[in-house]
């Protein structure tokens, strides 16, 4: 897989404060918000859509008994 390149213009820079009130805001959500914030970013950064996630390849995977 070919790394891509890094958009430097889809960030921008935060002072401390802002990063801190940023911290804070999302701390206070509920779980249910900030893991559907998560699921939305994931779906934008693997290009797939938020109501029809990729299915796991279960074939990768084996399930195998510990000794």
């Amino acid at each position: 897989m070919k790394p891509g390149k890094l958009d430097k213009t889809a960030f921008r820079h935060q002072t401390v404060e802002e990063a801190s009130h940023n911290f804070a805001f999302w701390k206070m959500q509920s779980l249910e918000k900030r893991l559907e914030a998560a699921n939305y970013l994931n779906s934008v950064a693997y290009n797939f859509d938020v109501d029809n996630p990729p299915r796991v390849d279960r074939t990768y995977f084996r399930i195998r008994k510990r000794k």
